[in-house]
């Protein structure tokens, strides 16, 4: 098969490439990528010398560019990562938020039909769904629960979401989705890059916030399960059952590195911030048979001794662009 990865210099989406690239020698991997403050080549290099591999450089709303790109390539399978991402970005600027994350992905559906593409599939989040009370452990967000969106990026890809869903009923594209928890694992930058490097880590508010947290590889499993053998027109929600708040998962971090708890820095908190995410991958798990190889015991220790054993990565992560996006986010809390 030939596939389309499109975010795949994303911290995410270049986790995925590598699992692609490795898993299926035979299959053609593309990877579109528009390296805005997110995308990293640096992440690929494992990768970019590999005979089913090849990156272009390019926006998925320039509708000429996809077409053409389409017309050359003939993708059997198309998976949409490509996102302008961070709450925090897309409340100082929703509409670039509206130009990606929608435009771009009615841009790839139009493009997936025109070219007959085989399986078109979505990376969504579970912030569509909004919030759960932190007092009700036993809620948890279905592919029933209704979409109730509280920032421009979840507004943003819930549209995006919608859209799939449209086309596969208008059109019969042959679409899935997946809905995933909070991401960690190798390519992953922020915590603990700043705290191998003794800078101050940014929590909001009293840290309360409670997330469910998925490592990486689980994620990527999932994604290829469902492009291969999930049912066109379905959602899947992919989450890990670790529910940690944000001030658990930096003591952990701080902790096992050996850093101080003074590196702490509490900033003030985000404006309409979810109190708490929590997936149920009942479906995923019982029509697919996914399930997570990582706890999160299991996992952070692992993602730890990466970063230690790959310092130069992160290193550059923050000295470039990336590092001036945190800056400008976070610059004048700290």
């Amino acid at each position: 098969m030939k596939i389309l990865v499109t975010g795949g210099a994303g911290f995410i989406g270049g986790n995925f490439v590598h699992y692609m690239v490795n898993k299926y020698p035979e299959d053609e991997i593309v990877n579109l990528d528009l390296l805005t403050y997110a995308g990293n080549l640096e992440t690929l290099k494992p990768v970019e010398d590999k005979p089913n591999y090849k990156f272009v450089r390019g926006d998925i709303a320039d509708r000429k560019f996809v077409f053409d790109l389409f017309e050359k390539e003939k993708f059997d399978v198309v998976i949409n990562f490509a996102a302008e991402s961070h709450v925090d970005r897309s409340i100082k600027n929703p509409e670039i938020f509206v130009q990606t994350n929608v435009l771009g992905t009615t841009t790839l559906l139009d493009a997936s039909n025109a070219f007959n593409v085989k399986r078109y599939h979505q990376v969504s989040t579970d912030e569509v769904y909004g919030d759960l009370p932190l007092d009700r452990p036993d809620l948890f967000f279905t592919e029933e629960t209704p979409l109730h969106t509280s920032s421009p990026y979840s507004s943003s890809k819930a549209s995006a979401d919608l859209f799939v869903m449209a086309y596969h009923r208008t059109f019969q594209t042959p679409v899935t989705i997946s809905r995933c928890s909070n991401n960690y694992g190798p390519y992953i930058p922020l915590i603990i890059s700043r705290a191998l490097n003794n800078e101050k880590i940014p929590v909001y508010g009293e840290g309360l916030n409670v997330r469910d947290w998925l490592h990486v590889y689980d994620h990527c499993v999932a994604i290829d399960l469902i492009v291969r053998k999930g049912k066109v027109g379905e959602v899947y929600n992919v989450g890990g059952h670790n529910e940690r708040t944000n001030m658990q998962i930096v003591s952990t971090v701080l902790e096992a590195l050996d850093k101080p708890m003074s590196l702490i820095e509490h900033v003030e908190d985000r404006k309409g911030h979810d109190r708490r995410y929590a997936i149920d991958p009942a479906k995923i798990t019982r029509e697919l048979g996914w399930n997570p190889s990582y706890t999160f015991e299991t996992g952070i220790p692992m993602t730890i001794r990466w970063y230690l054993d790959n310092k130069s990565w992160w290193e550059n992560i923050i000295s470039g662009e990336y590092r001036q996006y945190f800056e400008k986010m976070y610059g004048d809390r700290l």
